[in-house]
């Protein structure tokens, strides 16, 4: 195409299309136009390369690509002629192109961050109790948001969701961060995440860095509340194309999701470290004692057996000889008495037991 081709007298000179993009890389005009002739002229004295540049804007946009390592000067000629050479470009625009492509990445964030900000500072000026993010890009900038900008409390509901907006290893990484900053974090998870052993080892990490987590049987949507002054949920939690949620600030409503929250936090079994709070008189084994505990959650044996990494009838083996131990005639008999006997840790006030790992 006309105008972009380089032939003949024209080698090297850039066409309309791409020229001076090398400046998008940090580059001068001058230097970007002296690096592109010697890419095509190896070898080459300054005097060769000048043309639409004056001699003394060649020397020292020469200069100034050799000191930053994009061309070579060669002063072996016994008459003092120096020639120069033009570094590979992969090597040594490659550097500068990721350094500029993570910048940008980074402005990206920020104009998100700030396009978030912006909208929550408009909506909030106009009272607007309920704001409503669509796709899963605005949902996620803003919980990110919510979560950074958090000063005392981050709250969260974790349901089994088939689609979230944020994995449960992205939902650890984001907890572990808050925390960090003394942030306290309260979570409630479904069980199911305590039959898969990836998600279980990741909930067992979270207690130990002091995340307050407690297990229910179901949930009944998905929710993250931040220092009680604001919440997110979806609109539809069955929907699983084009997510929509809702963003709730101070209002009637979301002292009824705070109160929600409360009253499935209290009434799940909270999880604690491995080996906190166990009564040391207690003389029946350790591994006896997560078998029961996790028993209490209300895993079966088969999902005890992965969690500890056992066999299925090894489990049930141990809790026969337990029961037997004890002269129990049930499983819950069992419970019973690894309660009052002080196999699990003192039960809370509202008599539900901590399950430990």
């Amino acid at each position: 195409m006309a105008g972009t081709e380089t032939r003949g007298g024209d080698i090297g000179q850039p066409g309309p299309v791409d020229g001076a993009l090398l400046t998008l890389l940090g580059l001068g005009a001058e230097e970007d136009a002296v690096y592109r002739l010697l890419v095509d002229r190896p070898d080459c004295e300054p005097d060769a390369l000048a043309g639409p540049l004056s001699d003394a804007v060649v020397a020292e946009a020469l200069e100034s690509l050799v000191e930053r390592g994009l061309a070579s000067a060669d002063h072996s000629d016994s008459d003092g002629t120096v020639r120069y050479r033009a570094a590979s470009p992969v090597l040594a625009l490659g550097p500068l192109l990721e350094s500029r492509r993570s910048a940008l990445h980074r402005v990206e964030s920020l104009v998100g961050d700030l396009s978030e900000r912006h909208r929550s500072a408009h909506m909030y000026g106009a009272g607007a109790p309920v704001e409503v993010l669509s796709g899963p890009a605005a949902i996620r900038r803003r919980l990110v948001t919510m979560q950074q900008r958090a000063t005392w409390e981050v709250c969260a509901l974790v349901p089994n969701s088939p689609m979230p907006v944020l994995t449960f290893q992205d939902n650890q990484e984001m907890d572990s961060a808050v925390m960090r900053r003394g942030v306290t974090q309260r979570s409630v998870v479904d069980r199911v995440y305590l039959e898969q052993p990836v998600t279980a080892a990741l909930l067992m990490s979270s207690v130990a860095e002091g995340q307050h987590i407690s297990v229910t049987e179901r949930l009944p949507i998905k929710l993250v509340i931040v220092d009680r002054r604001i919440a997110l949920l979806p609109l539809d939690p069955e929907r699983e194309e084009e997510p929509v949620a809702l963003v709730v600030h101070r209002t009637g409503l979301l002292t009824a999701l705070v109160s929600l929250f409360e009253e499935l936090f209290e009434k799940g079994w909270r999880l604690s470290p491995a080996g906190t709070e166990l009564r040391e008189e207690s003389p029946v084994a350790v591994i006896d004692r997560q078998i029961v505990a996790l028993l209490h959650v209300g895993l079966t044996d088969a999902a005890i057996a992965r969690q500890l990494g056992m066999g299925h009838r090894t489990v049930q083996r141990r809790l026969h000889a337990l029961m037997n131990e004890v002269g129990a005639a049930t499983r819950f008999q069992l419970g019973w008495y690894a309660a009052r006997a002080g196999w699990l840790p003192e039960t809370s006030d509202n008599s539900l037991a901590q399950a430990h790992f």
